[in-house]
């Protein structure tokens, strides 16, 4: 059932804000199936989809997102499916097609286990991952998973189970200078010359560490500035990510930033502000590894597998930050095998997706059972 639904949600077209087409096939399917679905609206994107199986003991949410980025340049395979040997070439065929269709495989194989043999499960579908996280927020503002007890997602880990991830500001930095004649530039100040100054300088910044997540990061992303005819260019502005650890918020953010344009004794006035985003922001978190849900997913992949998998952080951000930091609850991503996410002629191994949809059925009957010798 997982390929051949993989199959079917990769011929599905749908880049974030372009959700409506498989948010309704992925109700209808999980509706021919027996289960109660209900739809979370996302103003400007596809609904969420939200399923309900009725167990016993712990509450378990299994969420994947719908949508993809936009087809790259440089495809030499069908965008929209092409199986060649074990790949499967498609977009969000990795990214994370694959895993949604695992975890819908796995929600059907579970339901039809005698209700005292399974936990109870939410499954869920959301819009604008690769964007905003719209679909997210608007499913945790729902309360729908208020009482869950943990969050399973399908993002591809290449079967390593990831317990926490980096978080990210995206900073706006705004130099205000003096416009003067550009023949006379010491009449004026140069904000683009101390833009560039400021960011050159970025790496100069003393980061704190971490012993799980490393260190954060700066990049800029963007630079504007110019002049208004032969003077001086009195504004420009930069855009800068700063994906940050536990431990680092927005203020010591801000602080160093501040810190940094006072060092460099820029002439310009510096503004440092978050960047305007719709949903809030996408903070740092760790799952801890003897945590008991860590601990039964260790165990369920040693009987699927006969080895524990490995662990891994993520770098970067994902929906998880959402359910980690502000539903609150334990976070664990596990997905297959692929490659090229977000690039041309991305793909995602057959064969893996279908060891990862077993090894969810384990996991979650395993929530259930009585401890094995």
């Amino acid at each position: 059932m997982e390929v051949e639904l993989l199959k079917k949600l990769v011929s599905i077209r749908s880049p974030f804000g372009e959700e409506g087409e498989i948010s309704r096939f992925v109700a209808s399917f999980l509706e021919e199936h027996g289960f109660r679905v209900e739809l979370v609206p996302v103003e400007g994107f596809g609904d969420d989809v939200v399923a309900y199986l009725p167990g016993r003991k712990t509450t378990v949410v299994l969420n994947g997102h719908m949508d993809t980025v936009n087809v790259s340049p440089g495809w030499t395979r069908n965008p929209w499916g092409e199986l060649d040997g074990d790949r499967f070439y498609g977009v969000g065929s990795a990214d994370m097609k694959a895993g949604l269709s695992a975890l819908m495989a796995a929600f059907v194989e579970i339901g039809n286990l005698p209700k005292r043999e399974r936990p109870n499960v939410i499954f869920t579908a959301v819009s604008d991952e690769e964007g905003y996280s719209r679909g997210a927020w608007e499913l945790i503002r729902s309360g729908k998973l208020d009482h869950s007890d943990l969050v399973l997602l399908g993002e591809p880990t290449n079967e390593r189970l990831m317990l926490g991830a980096r978080g990210r500001f995206v900073v706006e930095v705004e130099f205000f200078g003096k416009k003067a004649h550009a023949a006379r530039p010491y009449l004026g100040i140069n904000a683009v010359e101390d833009l560039g100054r400021f960011v050159g300088s970025l790496e100069r910044i003393r980061l704190r560490g971490h012993g799980k997540l490393g260190r954060g990061s700066y990049c800029t992303l963007h630079v504007e500035g110019s002049a208004d005819g032969l003077s001086v260019p009195d504004y420009a502005r930069a855009v800068i990510d700063r994906h940050v650890v536990v431990g680092e918020d927005w203020e010591r953010v801000k602080g160093e930033l501040m810190a940094l344009a006072g060092k460099l004794d820029l002439r310009s006035d510096v503004v440092i502000k978050k960047f305007d985003r719709p949903t809030p922001d996408m903070l740092p978190y760790t799952v801890r590894a003897n945590n008991r849900f860590v601990r039964a997913f260790l165990r369920a992949h040693e009987r699927v597998f006969g080895v524990r998998p490995e662990v891994t952080y993520g770098k970067s951000v994902g929906d998880f930050n959402y359910f980690a930091t502000y539903l609150g609850k334990p976070t664990l991503v596990y997905g297959p095998v692929g490659g090229n996410w977000h690039s041309a002629d991305e793909w995602v191994s057959v064969e893996s997706v279908r060891r990862v949809k077993k090894l969810y059925v384990e996991f979650l009957r395993g929530l259930v059972q009585k401890k094995r010798r």
